[in-house]
């Protein structure tokens, strides 16, 4: 699978370190930036990942910041994208199974190695399973998605 990744500053060496456990599972893996520490805004990279999701460049996408909250609100700006911010790795599978998400958000600073090691692995493994529960849900996500669209303001 074709997986994209990015990050901030704060997300960085995370993003290195899990860029490299997607590799080593087979995937190809674009890299979207930073490509260092030095203090970059997250919404620069949450757009860039989250474009290539929606774009079809990237299947799915793995993104980076200190808590995983910015770069989560960030993403899920961009019409198409569903990006969770996980912590365990049941939510990271299941956000996929059930929810269909497309980007999965780690805070660098906040998950340790292993944990996001396992999130990752099972992000990457998991499918959305299509059930009719599932189905229904998710069309009234993209019904959300669509009456709140960059045509229509709140």
């Amino acid at each position: 699978m074709k997986v994209g990744v990015a990050s901030d500053h704060a997300g960085f060496l995370m993003k290195e370190s899990m860029r490299a456990q997607a590799e080593a599972l087979g995937h190809e893996v674009i890299d979207l930036g930073t490509f260092n520490s030095d203090p970059v805004d997250y919404p620069d990279f949450a757009e860039k990942l989250g474009l290539a999701v929606v774009r079809g460049e990237v299947a799915r996408g793995i993104l980076f910041c200190g808590s995983g909250i910015g770069a989560s609100v960030a993403a899920n700006k961009i019409p198409g994208v569903r990006a969770g911010n996980c912590s365990d790795t049941y939510s990271a599978h299941q956000g996929v199974e059930h929810d269909a998400m497309n980007v999965l958000v780690i805070g660098g600073r906040t998950v340790g190695a292993a944990v996001a090691t396992e999130m990752v692995h099972a992000y990457l493994a998991a499918e959305y399973t299509h059930e009719a529960r599932h189905e229904k849900r998710l069309a009234k996500v993209l019904a959300i998605e669509q009456r709140y669209s960059a045509s229509t303001r709140v």
